[in-house]
């Protein structure tokens, strides 16, 4: 199989145009689970499959998580699967993705960066409670899409003086908790100044934290600008693979717009020889 390989952020993916390779989408699941395995294979956060649109998109993006789940979407892997479209032909400057969210727009700003409107967010919840180990936890939660992506936010004073070791089993119990019917991505987040965010992600299918999560920000952007703590407008959300930038545009007391920028890195192309495959 051919494959490209992108990070946006950090946050890694392997990409291959179905278009071309014919494979039967009942397989992706496990090919995922062997190709995104690191040290054993070429190792990602994600696969995102390039396929023919079913409706008014340039083309159709199937993502499966690294442990062969089905993601609904992904804000990072949006944008990366943006420039694979852009510099393979199958959109111009202006990028229309069909995800199983929904239909997600995306923009070149230049040779390396991109920007994704994100699904709207819905099933807003402020200022909730979870019993975790007898500790109370206080968390807001917001879904992108339909079928919603559910984010969990939780503020974490000192983010990034803290070690991820210690965040491990908080964000695993977290993630299973069972006001969560889809389970979630928890998004951990400190504000360091004004429009200034740190976070770490915790994140369904890899099981871990990641390097970042585009998703997870706009999610935490989005609570925190309904909220007034920040203001909606380039708000910068540093992590551990680099910055992002979130906008939101409101329509009263509703997110109309949800916007993502950030880097793309093109970091190999080639072709897939795992012998672990049957395809």
């Amino acid at each position: 199989m051919k494959f490209w390989k992108m990070n946006g952020a950090g946050n890694d993916f392997i990409i291959i145009d179905n278009r071309k390779e014919h494979i039967q989408e009942e397989k992706w699941p496990e090919i995922a689970q062997i190709i995104c395995k690191r040290r054993m294979s070429v190792g990602s956060d994600g696969l995102m499959v390039v396929e023919k649109p079913l409706d008014r998109g340039d083309f159709r993006m199937l993502f499966y998580n690294s442990d062969g789940s089905i993601g609904e979407m992904c804000g990072n892997g949006a944008r990366c699967i943006s420039r694979f479209g852009y510099e393979n032909g199958l959109a111009g400057e202006t990028q229309k993705i069909e995800t199983t969210a929904g239909l997600v727009i995306g923009e070149r700003i230049d040779r390396r960066n991109y920007r994704i409107r994100l699904n709207d967010p819905c099933n807003i919840q402020f200022n909730k409670k979870a019993i975790i180990d007898r500790t109370e936890i206080e968390y807001s939660y917001v879904e992108l899409g339909s079928p919603g992506i559910p984010h969990a936010a939780v503020e974490m004073p000192n983010l990034k003086k803290t070690a991820k070791e210690d965040l491990f089993e908080l964000g695993r119990k977290l993630r299973y908790y069972e006001a969560f019917p889809k389970g979630a991505n928890v998004n951990f987040y400190d504000i360091l100044g004004d429009d200034h965010l740190f976070e770490r992600t915790w994140e369904r299918g890899v099981e871990d934290f990641t390097y970042a999560c585009g998703t997870g920000t706009g999610a935490v952007v989005t609570i925190l600008t309904l909220l007034g703590k920040v203001s909606g407008k380039g708000v910068k959300v540093d992590m551990e693979g680099g910055r992002l930038i979130i906008d939101v545009d409101l329509e009263g007391e509703r997110v109309k717009n949800l916007y993502l920028t950030g880097p793309t890195n093109i970091v190999s192309k080639g072709t897939i020889t795992d012998e672990d495959l049957s395809l």
